[in-house]
């Protein structure tokens, strides 16, 4: 039965019908979660799924442990939680109307295929957020105290006072400075709130800078990216992955900053130039960088950055909480009752920007 979404009908064949009450017609519902990775605390938790049973009975929910049996699956699939699903499985879907990522980034979930279709994608931002910003913070005050150095004297056993106030850059303070945060979505407005209450002058970067003035002192749009980070004393990168911002950070880019500024990655790799990156650190350029991601993941043992004194590094845990998987639920749970009630969902994703 071929169909298609307008506004809150869904249109079958010919005729238009309330989503709602097209969703009575079919006796069960089908929610795929096919979502697997290395780390456990990216995994959806059995209970997940069990108490999505309990609370939506109307639902059939097969959660898959690996993705070896998602073309068996996705067929019948009408929901689906999953953050890399392929073309091909995509086509195979005649029936998902709606695609939700537990991921904040989508770049790996924006084919073609999908692209071409009314399925709708939803993500994750508002549940990693404010974690996420907390970190940027943490790295920020890290960086501004110089705290990476401290823990090195403390391993050599080394009263290191004298070597942190003479050494480059010094200890400074938050209050006063300037935060450029480039992105201001899910991560940035949160992380502008509190730097602002830190005291600090915050400038913000996005696509579209006459919807940011609510969160930051100032806003810019990429064509004036420049302007932005030569007013920098510390840059946090939190834009999503799109043709525009990959390698955002090359070689021009990171000569812009100010020789004492520094560069703070809690968005996604590739958002840097990263060999660009290592020459403009080995030059000590700016002051240094706090990495919580990286183009490779894990990075390599023998990359360079992971020997740099003026490098930051943490294994991409910016939003570990054990608090996660119980927001996820809340904010899943919150759309998936709209979805049922033909309402439209929070958190949507604009498949041609792919954010």
């Amino acid at each position: 039965m071929a169909s298609r979404t307008e506004g809150s009908n869904l249109v079958v064949a010919k005729y238009q019908i309330p989503i709602a009450n097209y969703w009575s017609l079919v006796a069960t519902m089908k929610l795929l979660i096919a979502l697997h990775h290395r780390f456990p605390l990216w995994q959806v938790p059995p209970w997940f799924s069990e108490r999505l049973r309990h609370d939506f009975p109307q639902l059939e929910v097969v959660h898959l442990s690996d993705y070896e049996r998602v073309m068996e699956e996705i067929p019948d699939a009408d929901i689906a939680i999953s953050w890399s699903l392929r073309g091909e499985q995509i086509k195979a879907a005649k029936r998902l109307r709606w695609i939700h990522s537990t991921a904040a980034a989508v770049h790996s979930l924006m084919t073609p295929e999908l692209r071409a279709t009314d399925i709708i994608v939803t993500n994750a931002r508002d549940v990693h957020g404010p974690v996420v910003a907390e970190h940027a913070v943490a790295l920020a005050f890290a960086l501004a105290k110089r705290l990476p150095q401290a823990v090195k004297y403390q391993q050599q056993k080394h009263w290191g006072q004298m070597d942190l106030w003479y050494g480059e850059p010094r200890p400074r303070e938050l209050n006063g400075a300037t935060m450029t945060i480039v992105g201001l979505g899910g991560i940035g407005r949160p992380l502008a709130k509190m730097t602002k209450a830190l005291g600090m002058t915050v400038v913000g970067v996005r696509e579209h800078p006459e919807r940011g003035r609510e969160s930051a002192d100032v806003v810019y749009g990429y064509d004036e990216l420049s302007i932005a980070l030569a007013v920098a004393d510390f840059v946090v990168l939190a834009a999503p992955v799109t043709p525009k911002t990959h390698h955002l950070m090359n070689a021009e880019r990171l000569a812009q900053l100010k020789p004492d500024a520094y560069l703070i990655n809690v968005g996604r790799g590739v958002l840097i130039d990263e060999d660009a990156l290592v020459t403009a650190l080995r030059a000590k350029s700016f002051a240094g960088a706090a990495l919580d991601v990286s183009t490779e993941e894990p990075l390599p043992q023998d990359y360079p950055l992971w020997a740099m004194e003026n490098v930051f590094i943490t294994p991409h845990i910016a939003g570990l909480t054990d608090k996660m998987w119980e927001r996820h639920y809340q904010h899943y749970t919150e759309n998936l009752r709209r979805f049922l009630a033909g309402e439209p969902l929070l958190w949507a994703v604009d498949k041609e920007k792919g954010y």
